[in-house]
């Protein structure tokens, strides 16, 4: 028989050692770090361009607003004048209307979405919770502009024949609130653009709730249930502290949503730069001031629309800011507490 020859290359030493120890070779060690080194610098690369970006719309929205600025100061805040003719212009009518669209929205929309998630995650039955749910989440994908035709064509006629002349009648006359529900039923205005954001920004509260409530372990609420609490008093006092940053959170969601709305407030609010103090008047926001105007703007007209754009970015920016201080005080309060 021939002999069979061992023509195999001998291995290099540091090769041999990673071999019979485990370890990885020299090059493959170099290999990882100089992966880990790109990993780690382009994650910090994509954490910081959202500073960048924050940065540059802040700076692009103050450069395209300083002739604005420099005409008119911080008197733009309050001037009620809209007159492209006489080159007159004022913030304070869709501050104003932003503003109150958005309270008129959340004052609705809390409690319903806060029922909503109730029910989804204590009282329903279990063949009805992912339909329900489910139908939740697809108002949610609903666009804006099928709100705002539905709501032009749909909700204000009836509004205007039905809800406003009672609520008129039985406002109108009442001291100090009286004069907000005074005035001849338009149906689109102010209050009108808020019920149509808080049935578009419901869907998203709710949908938050019920996902934080599913948190709450089961044992705590047994335990609550056990002690006699009703479904109440473990709503209140077991489920609500739990998940309280979950809750503001999701309404800061649904506040911002309003806040930037647009197609939907444009169709119904009425787009009038005068407001005569009541809430059935036609008014305007920040956002529908845009959409309307902005196309055809240009020299201190597109200034001043692009102030107002900077002060919706400030708007919002100050109330991300306050939910968040208000969640660092409750967070320090429940630990003083435990």
């Amino acid at each position: 028989m021939s002999a069979v020859m061992d023509n195999s290359v001998p291995l290099s030493p540091s090769v041999a050692d990673s071999v019979t120890t485990g370890t990885p070779s020299p090059m493959k060690q170099n290999n990882n770090a100089l992966m880990d080194a790109l990993f780690k610098n382009l994650t910090r690369l994509f954490a910081f361009l959202v500073f960048i970006l924050l940065a540059a719309i802040l700076v692009s929205l103050i450069y395209g607003s300083r002739e604005s600025l420099a005409k008119y100061g911080l008197s733009f805040l309050w001037l009620n004048d809209w007159d492209p003719v006489k080159q007159s212009y004022g913030a304070v009518v869709p501050i104003i209307g932003t503003l109150l669209t958005s309270a008129i929205a959340l004052i609705i929309a809390v409690p319903v979405s806060f029922g909503i998630a109730i029910f989804l995650t204590e009282l329903s039955p279990t063949w009805l919770r992912r339909p329900l749910g489910t139908a939740v989440e697809m108002l949610a994908a609903i666009p804006s502009i099928i709100y705002g035709m539905w709501g032009l064509f749909v909700f204000v006629p009836v509004f205007q024949q039905y809800v406003q002349p009672f609520l008129i009648a039985t406002l109108g006359s009442v001291p100090i609130i009286g004069g907000i529900f005074a005035g001849p039923p338009f149906g689109i205005g102010i209050f009108t653009a808020g019920l149509i954001l808080s049935i578009m920004i419901i869907p998203f509260i709710a949908a938050v709730m019920r996902d934080v409530f599913e948190l709450v372990p089961a044992m705590l609420k047994e335990s609550a249930y056990g002690l006699g609490s009703t479904t109440w008093e473990v709503m209140w006092r077991v489920v609500l502290p739990f998940t309280k940053s979950g809750v503001i959170g999701g309404i800061m969601l649904g506040l911002g949503r309003a806040l930037g709305e647009t197609m939907a407030v444009t169709f119904v609010i009425g787009n009038a730069f005068k407001w005569s103090g009541s809430l059935f008047s036609p008014g305007n926001s920040i956002a529908s001031a845009l959409a309307n105007e902005f196309n055809e703007a240009g020299g201190i007209q597109k200034a001043a629309l692009l102030e107002l754009g900077l002060i919706l970015f400030l708007i919002t920016t100050i109330v991300l800011a306050l939910a968040k201080m208000l969640l660092v005080r409750l967070s320090a309060n429940e630990g003083k507490r435990t």
